[in-house]
């Protein structure tokens, strides 16, 4: 049985800690929506008879009804597929929500927070929705398939194998517990990296989201396109994103000047596909105010710079004050002669010899 998996695509994210540039909001938003584009676009040239969504379709907080309708109108463009939808922590299946209230087209089923099975000629599809924003166990150890002979795919947003208190609040879920069931293909959403091919036949797996949302979503983004048998399955990941977001190093050891600094951005090449966060590193010799470094960037691709540079100290110099300052650093470069320094104690001695000299101002 074929499908195409997607989950996260977030609609109407105010991407609100993305840049300070207004315009790049609206971009993005348009983005989603010819993401979206795409993913029905393939599945009308091939015909695919099955679309899982993962959770968090929309922002609940901030989707417009105008999105709802054109989502809805997508959906309306492939009326032999079979849509289901698994409602997240960011789109809950509320009683106020647009999954309650709206008049979804006849080929979209909607999971809510008790587990469902839909049987098609083909397999049967489990699925379960969050009812809230948060959900910290969908009852998972409870559920039996019906039919082992047939084809079994369970739809759900959630935390496999949750490390953290913060991912346990988000459907906790054992591998193991999940791997005992015996389906053929789960499709999860929630995590935003893919993961599809990290082990052998693979049958639990997370598209990851089909959009960037920010520099801590680096890589590729899209669907998963799949064919599944009880014998094998077929994974693909096709890119979505024509955009991708980069990250890259500047060393400020060899500059001496704000405005130098300034000109060695602004001469390197950018591509027009990419948004960039410049990251300054290395020891500075100059006071860093990326505000006011941002203001004369010049290219439109750069949409943040952050500074994690540390300030020169020249210890053997300073040393010979006759002041505290002086004293201090003469005992701190004794302990950075140390040859038997880790570099995590290396960092916490700059740190500290930072933090002094800012005090002995």
């Amino acid at each position: 049985m074929k499908f195409v998996h997607i989950a996260d695509m977030h609609f109407d994210s105010p991407f609100i800690n993305l840049s300070n540039k207004e315009i790049l909001g609206d971009t993005r938003r348009l983005d989603q929506r010819k993401i979206l584009k795409k993913v029905i676009t393939y599945i009308q040239e091939h015909q695919i008879p099955i679309l899982l969504i993962s959770g968090d379709l929309y922002e609940h907080k901030y989707i417009k009804q105008s999105t709802i309708q054109y989502i809805n109108n997508e959906f309306k463009e492939i009326p032999n597929t079979q849509i289901f939808i698994s409602p997240g922590n960011h789109d809950p299946y509320l009683q106020n929500s647009y999954y309650a209230q709206y008049e979804w087209n006849k080929n979209v089923h909607i999971f809510n927070s008790k587990f469902e099975k839909i049987s098609l000629q083909d397999a049967d599809i489990y699925g379960y929705g969050f009812n809230d924003f948060y959900c910290t166990n969908c009852g998972i150890e409870e559920l039996k398939i019906e039919n082992p002979e047939k084809l079994n795919i369970a739809i759900l947003h959630g935390s496999i194998n949750s490390s953290n208190t913060e991912d346990r609040q988000y459907n906790p879920i054992p591998r193991k517990t999940l791997e005992n069931k015996g389906f053929d293909y789960v499709a999860m959403g929630h995590i935003h990296k893919p993961s599809y091919k990290d082990e052998p036949n693979q049958r639990i797996v997370y598209p990851g989201s089909c959009i960037s949302l920010g520099f801590d979503e680096l890589g590729e983004h899209g669907m998963i396109v799949g064919d599944v048998t009880k014998q094998e399955i077929k994974l693909e990941l096709i890119s979505l994103d024509e955009k991708a977001f980069i990250e890259k190093e500047v060393d400020v050891t060899n500059i001496l000047s704000k405005e130098e600094l300034i000109e060695k951005i602004n001469q390197q090449e950018y591509s027009n596909t990419e948004f960039i966060k410049i990251i300054l590193t290395g020891t500075r010799h100059f006071e860093i105010d990326t505000y006011k470094i941002y203001q004369f960037i010049e290219s439109e691709q750069i949409i943040k710079i952050k500074d994690k540079t540390k300030p020169y100290y020249d210890l053997q110099k300073i040393k010979n004050d006759s002041t505290l300052k002086g004293m201090f650093a003469g005992k701190m470069l004794e302990r950075m002669q140390n040859k038997e320094l880790s570099e995590t104690e290396k960092e916490v001695l700059e740190k500290a010899i930072e933090i002094a000299f800012d005090a002995l101002q």
